[in-house]
C-alpha cells in the first residue's frame, strides 16, 4: 500500500506579503477558502488507498502543522521535523529511512504540500498508472502535460515507452529561455517537472547509496541519533547541519537508469506566483481575481487580495495588489518573480515583515500586535481552552493584562488566581509569570507592554508543555 510522504517545507517567498518565513504558503487557504494548501493535498488523496501519511517540515512550522492536521481529524498523524532545510532529497532520505526501520517496505508518493491539482480524478488515475512500475523497482516521475512554454519550470524530455503507461526518462532540463521552452512545447515531447515522485523506499535508498552515500549517511546518523516526542519525530540537528544539500533531481533522478515518467494532464499548478495563482483562479467577466473587500472600477486581468481592509482599484490592468495588516504589494503580473527581491532587501536591512505577519500564531493560541511606540506595545492575545503560555520571565519588561472575554489562570510569582472579564493584573520586570485558560472557551485579552526591550527573545522559560527551549 501507498505511503503519502508530504513536504511542508518550503518558504514561499514569492507570495509575500501573505507568506512568510513564520507562516509560509502551505500553509494558507489560498484556492480554497477553507482549506490550507497543506491540507488540500491530504484531502486530495481522499479515495486513494494509502497508509497514514507522512509530513515533513520544518522544527519552527511544526506546532502549524499540527493544528492543521487536527482539524482534519489526523491528531496522530507522524511529523518528522527538519532542524534546517537541506533540500529535497535529506527529506526523503529521512522518510524512507524511517519508513523500512521496522522491516517495512512502502511504496512511497512523494508530494509537495503547496500544489494545485484541478482533476482529483486524473490524478487519482495517474498514481494508478505509477503504482505498478514503483512495485517493479522504477523511480517515477510524475511530468506535468505543458499548456503554455514556460520559463520557471525544469522539462523533463519523454523516451521510450514502458508497455505500462508510462515513459523512460530521455532526459532533465534545466528551466529554459523561452525560444527553448516554445520548441520543447511545440515538439510533443517534453513536460513540466512536477517535483512529485513515486517509489519504493527500499529503491530510493538504493540509488542514494550508488550516488550519494554522503548524503544517505548523513541522514542515517540523524535519525539514528534524533527522538520520539509524542507524533514528532525529531531527527539530531547537529548531524543533519552537516548533511549536503542536494534535490532529489540532481541526486537520484538524473542518475539513475530506473527513472521512469508517467504523464498528468490535471490542471497542476506549483503556485509559484501572484501571477501563477491569478492563472488558477475563477476570474470574472473582466478577467479580475478579487478576495476580501474589493472595489474595481475599469479594471481588468488584475488579482486583488485584502486582507484586512477595503482595497479599491481604478482604471488599471495587470497588476497583483496585495493588501495585510502590515504591507501592501503593488507589482505588474510580468514581474512577480521578482517580489523575493523584496523579501531579500527586508533581510538585508534586518526589518521583520518577511518573518512574520502581525498576527503570529502559537501552539497555545495566537496574538496580534496591534500597536507600538516608543516604550510600549499593545497585544491583543488568544488562548485556546485548555491551553497554557509557558512559565517565563522577562528582564526588560513589566505587563498588564486585561481580560476581554473568558478566565484566565495566573501565575505572578508566588501567588495563582483567576482574572475573569473586565478585570486586570500586572506583572512587574523580573518576576515569573504564567498564563492558562482553564475554562471551555476561548480567553482573550489584551496585553500592554512597557519597557526598555520589548523584543520576543526576551522570554526566559523555566517550564513549558509543548517542549520549546
Amino acid at each position: 500500500m501507498l505511503t503519502p510522504i508530504i513536504m511542508a517545507g518550503g518558504s514561499g517567498s514569492r507570495l509575500w506579503p501573505l507568506s512568510r518565513q513564520q507562516y509560509p504558503k502551505q500553509f494558507l487557504a489560498l484556492g480554497d477558502e477553507t482549506l490550507s494548501m497543506l491540507q488540500a493535498t491530504i484531502e486530495r488523496l481522499n479515495g486513494v488507498k494509502t497508509n497514514a501519511p507522512v509530513l515533513i517540515c520544518n522544527e519552527e512550522h511544526r506546532f502549524l502543522a499540527a493544528e492543521q492536521l487536527r482539524r482534519l481529524a489526523m491528531d496522530e498523524t507522524n511529523i518528522l521535523l527538519e532542524p534546517m532545510g537541506r533540500n529535497t532529497a535529506p527529506a526523503i532520505a529521512l522518510a524512507a529511512l524511517q519508513a523500512v526501520q521496522d522491516g517495512e517496505d512502502p511504496v512511497l508518493l512523494v508530494l509537495a504540500a503547496d500544489h494545485m491539482i484541478e482533476d482529483v480524478g486524473t490524478f487519482h488515475s495517474a498514481i494508478g498508472v505509477a503504482l505498478p512500475l514503483a512495485n517493479d523497482g522504477k523511480l517515477v516521475t510524475f511530468g506535468i502535460v505543458p499548456s503554455h512554454a514556460e520559463t520557471g519550470y525544469g522539462y523533463i524530455e519523454q523516451g521510450e515507452t514502458t508497455g505500462q503507461g508510462g515513459f523512460a526518462v530521455a532526459r532533465f532540463v534545466e528551466k529554459p529561455d523561452l525560444a527553448t521552452a516554445q520548441n520543447y512545447v511545440s515538439s510533443g515531447r517534453f513536460f513540466w517537472n512536477s517535483g512529485m515522485f513515486m517509489f519504493r523506499a527500499s529503491r530510493y535508498l538504493e540509488e542514494l547509496e550508488c550516488f550519494r552515500p554522503d548524503i544517505l549517511a548523513a541522514c542515517r546518523e540523524a535519525l539514528d541519533g534524533g527522538s520520539q516526542d509524542m507524533h514528532f519525530t525529531r531527527v539530531d540537528a547537529d548531524t543533519f547541519a552537516a548533511c549536503p544539500e542536494d534535490s532529489i533531481d540532481y541526486a537520484v533522478m538524473e542518475k539513475t537508469a530506473d527513472a521512469v515518467m508517467v504523464p498528468l494532464n490535471a490542471g497542476w499548478s506549483d503556485v509559484g506566483s501572484w501571477s501563477a495563482l491569478w492563472e488558477v483562479s475563477a476570474k470574472d467577466g473582466n478577467g479580475n481575481v478579487f478576495k476580501g473587500d474589493v472595489l474595481g472600477q475599469a479594471t481588468r486581468n488584475t488579482f486583488v487580495h485584502a486582507d484586512s481592509r477595503m482595497v479599491a482599484t481604478v482604471g488599471v490592468e495587470d497588476l497583483v495588489v496585495v493588501e495585510t495588516p502590515d504591507a501592501v504589494l503593488v507589482a505588474h503580473k510580468d514581474k512577480v518573480q521578482d517580489v523575493k527581491r523584496i523579501v531579500e532587501r527586508l533581510k538585508a536591512e534586518g526589518r521583520q515583515e518577511h518573518i512574520s505577519h502581525r498576527e503570529v500564531h502559537r501552539p497555545w493560541g495566537m496574538y496580534d500586535s496591534i500597536d507600538n511606540g516608543h516604550r510600549y506595545q499593545v497585544k491583543r492575545i488568544t488562548v485556546k481552552p485548555g491551553a497554557k503560555l509557558s512559565v517565563q520571565m522577562h528582564h526588560h519588561r513589566a505587563e498588564h493584562w486585561i481580560v476581554v472575554s473568558g478566565t484566565a489562570k495566573v501565575t505572578n510569582g508566588e501567588k495563582t488566581y483567576l482574572v475573569t472579564e473586565n478585570q486586570s493584573t500586572y506583572i512587574p520586570i523580573g518576576q515569573v509569570h504564567a498564563l492558562e485558560n482553564p475554562g471551555v472557551i476561548p480567553l482573550e485579552l489584551i496585553e500592554v507592554q512597557s519597557g526598555s526591550y520589548l523584543g520576543e527573545d526576551d522570554i526566559v522559560r523555566f517550564e513549558d508543555k509543548y517542549g520549546r527551549a
